[in-house]
Parts: C-alpha cells; structure tokens; sequence
C-alpha cells in the first residue's frame, strides 16, 4: 500500500520544444478537463438564460450568485469588476477537488506547486489592481495609517514578510487538506479490499470520508476564494 503513489506525476504523451519538456501529463490533463467541463456546463446553463430560470440555469446561477454575494460583502460594489477572477478561481480549484473524487482521477490540487502557482497569480493581479488603482500610495499596505514613526522599523519588515507570505499560507493550506484526505481515503479503501468481509467498518468509513472529502473540496476552494476577497480589498481600499 503506498498512499502516496497516487500523488505522483506521470508523463502521458512525451513532449520536447527547443529542449524544454512540456510532456502532457496527468496532472495537465485533469487541468484541462477541469477547464472543459466548467466550460460546457456553463455554456449550457446560461446559453438560453431565462427570467423564471430552468433547473440546470438555477445550478449555475445559485453558486454565481454565491460569490457575487460574497465579493460584495468584503470589497463593496467596486469590487464587482473582479467577480470573474474570484469565480475563476474558485470553480478552478473546486473542480480540482471535486474531480479526484473518482476513481483513476488525479487531484492536482495536491501538487504544491499547482497551487503555489494559483495563489501567485492571485497575489500578482491584486497587487497589480492595487497599484492601479492607489497609485504608490498602495505601499501604505506595509504601514498602516496612525503607526507611530518608532514602530515602523519593527512593523515595516513584519507587514512585508506577511504579505509575500500570502501565496505560500494560500498554497501549502491547499495542499495538505487534499493530500491528508485523500491518502485517508486509499488507506481505508485499501483495509477494506484486505479484509474481507471484515472490512465493513473500513469501508463505511472510506464512504463516510468521501461524503466528507465532497464537503472538503468545497469548504477548501471557498477559504481560497475568502481569502483571495480580503486580499483584493487591501488592494481597493488601502489597509
């Protein structure tokens, strides 16, 4: 039994360009699919939207409406220009949890640098918005407005490191939600194969961790989004 075997990446069509690797792999494929299927489902469900909204319109509007709620709540009205990204974002990394609850499926959230990668573009366009939009004013970011001058040698380092820490707190939380549950998952799953019809009990809790690990794979990409929202209204309205 190796749990984490299923973490690994594997090459699926070799690929070279000017010496630079760019093999398709299981973990772009699944990248990839996640990216189509948002597509189709959302093409679908909003191609012909109606004021008395169909089922299948109602289940993408409601989560739509969702992050539209929850951009206004910490960024204000101004903040909707940017409801694309966080939507981006969040359905990006649900997809991502929510697609490695299949068999044969890999969850390329649990690949670190995936998710660092994620959380850089976050950061990276919200630092951007906030230069944008603050001008040089947004270095104010690293001292807050009424800190006394003798502070600021202390808190100035502090306020840098904590804001360059951002994307790796973003990534690493990711990460080890995915790689803690789902290794759960292979580890009870495999008890209950081992052991017969004793395995009941493993595989009760295998399926009671499933139904768990479906709630996970929205609660993870939620606090991405969340978060991702508190950052954006630094970059919108100062500290």
């Amino acid at each position: 039994m190796k749990p984490l075997q299923q973490f690994e990446i594997r090459s699926l069509l070799p690929l070279k360009l000017w010496g630079w690797d760019i093999s398709l792999t299981n973990s772009a494929l699944f990248m990839i699919l996640a990216v189509v299927l948002l597509t189709i489902f959302f093409t679908i469900a909003l191609r012909k939207s109606q004021v008395v909204p169909s089922k299948t319109q109602s289940l993408a509007e409601v989560p739509l409406d969702f992050l539209s709620h929850m951009v206004k709540e910490t960024n204000g009205v101004v903040g909707l220009p940017y409801l694309s990204l966080i939507c981006s974002i969040f359905f990006f990394v649900f997809m991502g949890n929510f697609l490695g609850l299949f068999p044969y499926a890999f969850t390329f959230t649990s690949q670190l640098i995936v998710n660092f990668a994620l959380a850089l573009i976050v950061i990276g366009a919200i630092t951007v918005i906030g230069v944008i939009k603050q001008g040089f004013g947004y270095l104010r970011i690293f001292w807050p407005s009424g800190v006394p001058a003798l502070v600021a040698p202390i808190l100035v380092p502090i306020e840098i490191i904590s804001y360059f820490s951002r994307p790796v707190s973003l990534a690493i939380r990711l990460f080890a939600n995915m790689v803690a549950g789902h290794s759960m998952m292979k580890i009870f799953g495999y008890f209950s194969v081992m052991l017969g019809i004793a395995g009941v009990l493993p595989l009760a809790i295998n399926i009671a961790l499933i139904l768990f690990e479906g709630l996970v794979a929205f609660l993870q990409a939620y606090v991405f989004a969340i978060l991702s929202c508190i950052y954006l209204n630094d970059a919108l309205h100062g500290h």
